[in-house]
């Protein structure tokens, strides 16, 4: 199933091993880590632009360890922009594994389990530096304090990005990588922005923000329309090679599609009669060998049902972004007098820890009960399924940091402007375009709306990091 002949993809010889891969991000994690210490000690003033990080309130101590609290604007765009190439990368991950025929079941719970080791990371270390004071206590000292109302909040943002992400890998597979995140990032910025604007007591520019909202609106349509003029466009080269063939594929729905062995004597290009080589993007030959080899088939089923868990998902992301808000500034003062307000890194490992419980009872069920005729599976097969494992816990790690990056954006220059990291399907198209052919081949019509929705959706983002204020 993952054979090299087999993949749909082009991909750099030295990004073929997950483990590399998942090293060298680490290590240049630490290596980006030293680098702003050793800026943060000199003081300098690196290209004229102002000290990303600001230290913690106890001052410079001698022992030169402290707490990192992002504090300025310009350490919270660093921290967004950082948050959106990660962010914009994991999903093209889960949809390598998808179209290699990877059951989502498998690829998930692989994935959850490095989301949490990305947050306990980020505790350890960010969250444990320096020493820990009323004030600001460190991490392990805020365990086992009477914070629950926070703790709940941060469980709840949990709970809702886990359904969120889950949904997405189900409606990746029907209306594709592009316009699943844009359709669901944009309803994440129209509800949640304005949701976190009044939670912030309105730090952000509202002149500024509020249009930006409006032109991520504006790329929720198009991103509707670019899907149905794509869905027509798939359907037109269906039909026509339909005709074509002897065998006379339709496109009448997946009963009337039969399992083909694409490596039968050793070819696997159905445009050329059986010479070697594979089908080209945006074919209707490559459409129909994707189909033979994605653990969910799509063929047949309406376009209803892609957009609708895109919508669900949608909602279910604009709902996590408040709820850590509230879970680090307490706007409902729920917390008892005395009792210090949630940091960003503890916040973030109750939120992952409550992401992980959620994610592992609903795939451990949908192991045995799958969803949208995925096949069935069990326990034992999940762990002896190590075909793709290194992708889906490369894509935990990089969404882990990710959701990190944010949070710590959002805490210093507001929520509202750190949903400007819901960029991220400008990352993910270019995944779709350039890896998974996505509207390769595709109409005249289709291309104007992607490129229109495409130039909102960055002169959205824009508009929002122009917001950017600065919490008190």
């Amino acid at each position: 199933m993952f054979e090299k002949q087999q993949m749909d993809i082009w991909w750099p010889k030295w990004w073929l091993s997950p483990k590399k891969c998942s090293l060298f991000c680490l290590f240049t994690f630490l290596f980006l880590l030293k680098i702003l210490d050793s800026l943060l000690q000199s003081e300098m003033d690196y290209w004229s632009v102002p000290k990303l990080v600001i230290l913690s309130p106890e001052g410079v101590l001698s022992s030169g360890l402290k707490m990192y609290m992002v504090e300025s604007k310009g350490g919270a765009i660093a921290c967004m922009l950082l948050s959106l190439l990660l962010l914009g990368t994991w999903p093209a991950l889960l949809t390598l594994l998808e179209r290699r025929g990877r059951l989502p079941q498998h690829t998930y719970l692989d994935y959850t389990i490095t989301n949490l080791l990305a947050a306990v990371i980020i505790a350890l270390t960010f969250g444990q530096f320096g020493p820990s004071t009323p004030e600001m206590p460190d991490f392990l000292t805020q365990l086992s304090q009477d914070n629950w109302p926070s703790v709940l909040f941060a469980m709840a943002g949990g709970m809702v990005l886990s359904l969120g992400n889950l949904s997405t890998q189900y409606a990746w597979a029907f209306v594709g990588l592009s316009v699943t995140e844009v359709v669901s990032a944009s309803i994440t910025v129209v509800i949640g922005t304005t949701l976190n604007y009044y939670l912030d007591d309105k730090i952000n520019k509202a002149e500024i923000l509020f249009p930006g909202v409006g032109c991520f609106l504006i790329a929720v349509c198009l991103g509707s329309a670019v899907h149905s003029s794509n869905n027509a466009d798939n359907k037109t080269k269906l039909d026509d090679y339909s005709n074509d063939c002897k065998d006379g594929v339709g496109t009448n729905g997946i009963s009337s599609f039969k399992q083909t062995n694409f490596n039968t004597g050793g070819t696997n290009d159905l445009e050329d009669g059986g010479s070697s080589g594979k089908a080209k993007f945006g074919t209707a030959a490559f459409l129909i060998e994707l189909e033979n080899t994605r653990s969910i088939k799509v063929f047949g089923k309406g376009t209803f049902i892609g957009l609708a868990i895109t919508f669900f998902a949608g909602i279910c992301f604009s709902m996590f972004s408040p709820a850590f808000n509230l879970a680090t500034n307490d706007q409902w003062h729920t917390l008892k007098d005395g009792v210090p307000h949630l940091t960003v890194y503890t916040a973030f490992f109750y939120f992952s820890s409550f992401c992980f419980v959620i994610a592992m009872v609903l795939n451990l069920t949908f192991l045995y009960y799958p969803i949208l005729n995925a096949p069935k599976s069990s326990l034992k097969a999940y762990l002896n399924d190590w075909n793709g494992r290194g992708w889906a816990l490369l894509a935990g790690l990089l969404c882990g940091f990710g959701n990190g990056l944010q949070f710590m954006g959002g805490q210093a220059a507001g929520y509202a402007a750190a949903d400007a990291v819901q960029a991220l399907p400008l990352v993910s198209t270019f995944w779709g375009v350039i890896l998974f052919g996505e509207y390769r081949r595709s109409s005249r019509k289709t291309y104007t709306l992607l490129a229109g929705m495409l130039f909102m959706f960055t002169v959205a983002v824009a508009i929002l990091m122009a917001s950017s204020g600065h919490r008190k």
